[in-house]
């Protein structure tokens, strides 16, 4: 099902024949660019790059508006480089995310491994103006560039026997200072029902805010799927396996009674430690009402007919 998100626009292909072209096309001085995504203003010393300023008076299909780049590019959950969300901008600054590469496998016809650049060539980005709930009970609004991961699936063609899809974030101990905490089961990896990771809102984001994926952001290139916690929406995407078992996933391995593998939006389901009934806008000072699957219920609810939405959390 096509969102119902008035605010997507098609880019020109011309714009992105190249990152490279696409940086000097946005008027984007900053460089390219991984745990889950989930930021207030820091102060005149937080690392920053302009975003296109015309985005910034644009708003979701529910008429709120998004955050700034600045909000959305200095608080980050990245673990591979530290804990801190207001540190990782810092340490992210100088990782390297072109050129980049994905490789998909496993039960499919045709495994390939992917450039993004050649991605971006054969799939023009499209804006997606998206919610973002993190787990940890706040919000914002993010305008994305991507396109649907359901085009590269279509490429490699999943077998009958594929039921499930295996993201791998990339492993680079030397350069995500973060990766020498012991107690993660590194690299970080997360997992999709096969039917999830087909679905049209269900985006791999290649830019974000008119501009290129900041490394804090999760470039080279990240899975969005806005529906669910942010922890889901994995970054700096390496691999992708058709599965024909459901995988395991970092946070399920880690802490199996906080992080179910659907992970669904549901302010029924508290965490064991807060309520998700309410959530806390980036940016606003007044707390709102959670919605079922971040707002996205008429377009997801038909994928768990049938679930118990409390057991499958």
């Amino acid at each position: 099902m096509i969102p119902k998100i008035p605010s997507s626009e098609i880019t020109p292909k011309q714009v992105y024949l190249s990152r490279r072209d696409f940086i000097k096309a946005a008027g984007v001085l900053a460089g390219s660019a991984v745990l889950a995504a989930c930021a207030p203003d820091l102060g005149e010393n937080a690392p920053s790059a302009p975003g296109d300023p015309a985005i910034s008076a644009k708003t979701d299909e529910l008429g709120d508006p998004v955050n700034s780049y600045q909000d959305i590019t200095n608080y980050n959950n990245y673990y591979e480089f530290t804990t801190d969300k207001e540190g990782v901008a810092r340490l992210a600054k100088d990782f390297q995310t072109s050129p980049w590469d994905v490789e998909v496998y496993g039960l499919v016809k045709n495994p390939r491994k992917f450039a993004v650049e050649d991605l971006i060539k054969s799939f023009p980005p499209e804006e997606r103006i998206y919610r973002l709930r993190c787990v940890e009970a706040w919000s914002m609004v993010i305008p994305w560039m991507g396109f649907p991961l359901s085009k590269v699936l279509d490429l490699v063609e999943p077998t009958s026997d594929a039921k499930y899809v295996r993201f791998e974030t990339v492993f680079k101990p030397d350069e995500m200072p973060g990766l020498k905490q012991p107690w993660y089961p590194w690299p970080y990896q997360e997992g999709l029902r096969l039917d999830e990771a087909m679905h049209d809102l269900t985006l791999l984001a290649t830019g974000l805010y008119g501009g290129e994926l900041p490394p804090q952001s999760g470039g080279g290139i990240r899975l969005v799927v806005p529906w669910k916690y942010g922890f889901k929406s994995i970054k700096a995407v390496v691999k992708i396996e058709l599965t024909a078992e459901q995988p395991r996933t970092l946070w399920s391995d880690t802490a199996p009674n906080e992080y179910g593998f659907y992970a669904n939006v549901n302010p029924q389901v508290d965490h064991p430690r807060w309520s998700q009934a309410t959530e806390r806008r980036i940016g606003e000072f007044q707390r709102r009402d959670t919605l079922m699957f971040n707002g996205y219920e008429e377009q997801v609810a038909g994928l768990y007919a049938g679930m118990d939405l409390r057991k499958n959390y």
